[in-house]
C-alpha cells in the first residue's frame, strides 16, 4: 500500500520531498526550497503513520532509503547533496519552474540565494 501512495503523491505534486522533522540535512533542502520561493509537499516520516512503510517502499523505487528524498516533476533527484548541487550549477530553478513550482518572476529575484 505505501508504494502506491508514495506514486500518487509524487504523481500530483510538482515538489515532493520525504524528510524528517529530526533530520539536518532535510531542514536544508526545504529551507532552499522555501527561500526559492518553491511550492512543495513536505512528507515527515517521522510523523507519519506509515512513515516507515513509505521511507522502505521508497528505498525499494529509488534506490535511496535516506532523507530528504526529493522530487521534482514527478523525477527522482536525490536528496540533500543532489539538491544543492543542482542549485550551486544554476539547474535547480529551471527544474522547479519547469515543473510549475515556481514562478519565474520569482525564480529570477531569487537564483542567486546560497546555500
Amino acid at each position: 500500500m505505501a508504494l502506491p501512495k508514495a506514486k500518487e503523491i509524487v504523481s500530483t505534486t510538482p515538489v515532493v520531498v520525504f524528510s524528517k522533522t529530526t533530520c539536518p540535512y532535510c531542514v536544508t533542502v526545504k529551507q532552499l526550497l522555501t527561500e526559492l520561493g518553491t511550492a512543495f509537499k513536505a512528507i515527515e516520516l517521522n510523523v507519519e503513520g506509515d512513515g516507515g512503510d513509505l521511507q522502505s517502499a521508497l528505498a525499494e523505487w529509488t534506490g535511496q532509503r535516506t532523507v530528504p528524498n526529493v522530487f521534482i516533476g514527478g523525477k527522482h533527484i536525490g536528496g540533500c547533496d543532489a539538491t544543492t548541487a543542482l542549485h550551486r550549477n544554476g539547474k535547480l530553478v529551471p527544474l522547479l519552474t519547469e515543473a510549475g513550482a515556481v514562478a519565474k518572476a520569482e525564480a529570477s529575484g531569487v537564483a542567486k540565494a546560497s546555500i
